[in-house]
């Protein structure tokens, strides 16, 4: 099978990049159209490799697409679940080819080539993989499970509808594991399996002053800007410390034993090469805490955007009337992202002076997720993992956030287990995003070996 993906790389490869011209934005209403020609796209390539009961749900959203392979009632059934939607692509000036005309080219970390476009990563390219996996089993007349597919058009802007869609079709997405691609490894010399991911809460606030946008000679000096109200504000949701400065923010944080603190930063990253690769000369953040300890297991607050006055060419001398920002938060097991997106809401609105008001929205999140590493499946991944890289992957915990994880666990039932093949410097959602060939292939390689592995434990079990 091996030589079958090798000897079918240039054709997996041209399919993956005409996947890749489609610009599936999400977020952008604009793009509606393009939306649904990835769906269908995703929906003919599902029966190009023997997928039956293929169709597309429409939501309230973005569609869903759906297809199965039934191969018999004794085998366990593995969900395949990705997403098709994309993240937009600007700022578009950053970018050294266009982000929807995909191209392979040498970079450091890939010696033989990666494909640089906007999803090459995430998630077109990873979730494309177990499409091309099933067909190369299929092909050889190896594949040993039932499998299912739901590859979704909206993960990027929260995936809304899907916890009701998946709430509706609880019979038919009924498996044994749900298995997504949507993570990382560290390097191909040291592969992981990704065990945790943290939770999100992502919020919008909006500072407004004036009734409309002032000369800032006349009234400088005797209005409260909203810009600079909103940057004092912001400033004041960190202490000293650099820990979040919101009251019940830490109050039900999973602290990780200093054994297990110990074991991850074993297998950590080296501070140089994480420095250098983003372009920095230190690394900042919460006091008493590695730098793999503060991307990964414990919580966190940034400003994501902020906007306000004039940001044209030139000058504008104005005060303006409103002040805007974008604020996540990553979460870990035990924060619910609900709770925290109300303390936000209650602090945020107690910390505004007079003479402003506050809008705070909440827009989205979830919570943080933890897999078992002594499951079958998981077992299964680090037999697979490590027949094709040549040595056994590590666990370890992701900085990112899947939100619909634990949702799937408490609708399905079913865990989840995250084989991700991408690097962190692939600038997922940034400019010149990326995903090395050899990631591709070797992903394609270690999910068909998966599937082998994880019915001969479960006969076994």
């Amino acid at each position: 099978m091996i030589k079958d993906i090798q000897n079918q790389k240039e054709s997996f490869i041209e399919q993956l990049m005409e996947l890749l011209k489609i610009p599936s934005i999400s977020a952008d209403p604009n793009y509606k159209d393009e939306i649904k020609k990835t769906a269908h796209w995703i929906k003919n390539a599902l029966k190009m490799i023997g997928c039956d009961n293929v169709k597309i749900y429409n939501t309230e959203g973005h569609p869903i697409v759906y297809g199965e392979i039934s191969i018999s009632e004794n085998v366990p059934t593995v969900l395949v679940y990705g997403h098709y939607d994309v993240q937009p692509p600007d700022p578009l000036e950053l970018w050294e080819s266009p982000p929807f005309e995909p191209i392979i080219k040498k970079t450091e970390l890939h010696a033989n080539g990666a494909i640089f476009a906007r999803g090459a990563c995430d998630d077109k390219g990873q979730m494309f993989m177990h499409l091309k996996a099933i067909e190369v089993l299929k092909k050889n007349n190896a594949l040993q499970c039932n499998v299912k597919f739901i590859i979704e058009g909206e993960e990027e802007v929260g995936s809304n509808h899907l916890e009701k869609f998946i709430t509706n079709h609880k019979i038919m997405l009924q498996s044994d594991i749900i298995l997504i691609s949507d993570t990382g490894i560290n390097t191909i010399e040291n592969p992981a399996i990704t065990t945790g991911l943290r939770g999100l809460s992502y919020m919008e606030v909006t500072i407004t002053g004036p009734n409309r946008d002032l000369h800032s000679g006349l009234y400088g000096g005797t209005v409260a800007n909203p810009i600079n109200v909103l940057c004092n504000m912001i400033a004041s949701l960190h202490d000293q410390d650099k820990k979040v400065n919101i009251p019940g923010f830490y109050g039900d944080v999973d602290e990780i034993s200093d054994k297990e603190r110990e074991r991850m930063n074993e297998n950590g990253i080296e501070e140089i090469n994480f420095k250098n690769s983003i372009g920095i000369e230190n690394v900042m953040g919460e006091k008493g805490f590695s730098t793999l300890e503060r991307r990964s297991i414990r919580p966190t607050l940034d400003v994501n955007g902020i906007w306000g006055g004039y940001t044209g060419k030139g000058a504008k001398t104005v005060i303006p009337s409103a002040a805007h920002a974008k604020i996540s938060m990553r979460l870990v097991p035990n924060q619910d992202w609900k709770k925290i997106s109300k303390l936000f809401e209650k602090h945020f609105k107690s910390i505004a002076p007079k003479g402003v008001k506050v809008e705070v929205k909440t827009h989205h999140g979830g919570d943080a997720y933890v897999t078992p590493t002594e499951s079958i499946a998981f077992k299964a991944a680090e037999k697979a993992y490590s027949d094709v890289f040549g040595t056994k992957p590590h666990a370890k915990r992701d900085g990112g956030s899947i939100p619909i994880v634990p949702m799937f666990e408490k609708v399905l039932g079913s865990k989840t287990l995250l084989m991700g093949f991408g690097f962190d410097s692939d600038a997922i959602h940034s400019p010149n995003e990326h995903y090395g060939i050899d990631n591709f292939l070797k992903g394609i390689e270690t999910i068909t070996l998966f599937y082998t592995h994880y019915n001969a434990l479960k006969r076994n079990e």
